[in-house]
């Protein structure tokens, strides 16, 4: 284990994401195992759900992960530039999209249908066969081939496919409802996947991969895993499923959200709090402020949130601000004094035995994939992994290995 000496330290972070790539870790092994035969793409899209997209892939791919997937070439392309040289499928494209930088790193491509031309034409002008996977829509009306354009779709790639200007590596789509385990929506997708397959190898499609399940199928569907499932949000150790906690599907918090108390002052009652002063204080009372906001990716409307102080959870009270909160200690005779909180850790959620990403997306109207993924990088990044330890500074951290260290 690394030991790191007072210099090599990193400096205290005001507001402080810490990423536990020891649980993110055990989260791919559990999932590899739960799913098995089947391969594990762990999603890290969205610089990891707001992770780090390099640490996590790394990290993810040592578990047993063997894709790795993004919506954007670009973020594929930063994969590459950090010396990540697995699988990466990307699957959202426009026209502005970097396609022959994508055949030219060697990263498969999700298709719907106009990509189709301008892929082939990269490859054409690189003479690189592109690697693509075409995708069916099955029924969430987003991305994906229509039905009834499924079965000119794939013989368009494979005449490409004959002339070496591509390779179909996979067949795949996406579901709608799977979070939802008694909608009968799930069951129509998959018998719209399974045809969807069948034509395609009926065509003459010798592919590598056939993948419809994401988190929630993964965990619930066996019956969608095929040769590969997508895993986003079990990925970090949340659940997809309402009333159902991560400990109880296996999985474990990965990020935990904190700061310090930056001030506490006694108040009398009567006392309004924050803009619009939709709250005041019933009697005299000791306020506490909490330096998270908005800016940093905390909802505004989160009103009610959890925020654990000295092993008392406290909601957060008044409109939550650009950069701060505040939370009511509700007691008096501590401002000042030695029982004064201010610098005491504050945080806002976290694993076992703190408040939870879903405490906050319930505060919010919101779901745990957004109340993650929006801490935005005014909030630093620090690593802990056995003893090892990097802390990103302004900014999302950067795709690149944690360094060898412990966290202080």
């Amino acid at each position: 284990m690394g030991h790191v000496n007072d210099l090599q330290a990193p400096p205290a972070a005001e507001r402080l994401a810490v990423i536990d790539l020891d649980a993110l870790r055990h989260n791919v092994r559990h999932l590899v195992r739960l799913v098995s035969p089947a391969r594990v793409m762990a999603v890290v899209k969205a610089d990891a759900y707001g992770h780090g997209a390099g640490p996590v892939a790394r990290a993810a791919l040592e578990a047993g992960a063997s894709w790795l997937g993004v919506a954007h070439i670009s973020e594929a392309l930063a994969l590459r530039s950090a010396g990540i040289n697995a699988p990466v499928l990307a699957w959202l494209h426009t026209v502005d999209s970097p396609f022959a930088e994508a055949v030219a790193g060697n990263i498969d491509l999700g298709l719907s249908g106009w990509e189709l031309e301008s892929v082939v034409a990269a490859a054409r002008e690189l003479q690189i066969p592109a690697r693509v996977h075409l995708k069916i829509d099955t029924g969430l009306g987003r991305n994906g081939c229509p039905p009834d354009l499924w079965e000119s779709f794939v013989g368009r790639a494979l005449a490409y496919q004959e002339e070496g200007l591509l390779r179909v590596v996979g067949i795949f789509s996406h579901f709608s409802v799977a979070d939802e385990p008694e909608r009968p929506e799930t069951d129509l997708q998959l018998e719209r996947f399974r045809t969807a397959v069948a034509v395609a190898e009926d065509a003459g499609v010798d592919h590598e991969v056939r993948h419809i399940a994401n988190t929630p199928a993964a965990l619930s569907r066996p019956d969608s895993h095929f040769d590969m499932v997508r895993v986003g949000l079990g990925l970090y150790g949340l659940s997809p499923f309402p009333g159902q906690s991560p400990e109880q599907l296996g999985l474990q918090p990965v990020m935990t959200l904190k700061t310090t108390i930056a001030n506490c002052k006694e108040v009398p009652a009567g006392q309004g709090v924050s803009y619009g002063l939709r709250y005041s204080t019933a009697e005299p009372t000791t306020l506490a402020l909490v330096p998270l906001g908005y800016a940093d990716g905390v909802p505004r409307v989160g009103t009610g949130g959890p925020v654990w102080v000295d092993g008392t959870v406290y909601p957060v009270v008044g409109r939550i601000a650009m950069d701060q909160m505040v939370i009511d200690l509700e007691t008096t005779g501590i401002a000042g004094t030695g029982k004064d909180l201010v610098g005491r850790e504050a945080i806002l959620f976290g694993g076992a035995g703190l408040p939870s990403v879903d405490e906050w997306a319930d505060a919010s109207g919101s779901i745990n994939y957004e109340i993650i993924t929006r801490i935005s990088g005014r909030v630093q990044r620090r690593y802990t992994d056995a003893g090892s330890s990097q802390e990103a500074g302004q900014g999302p951290a950067e795709p690149e290995a944690a360094p060898e260290g412990s966290e202080a």
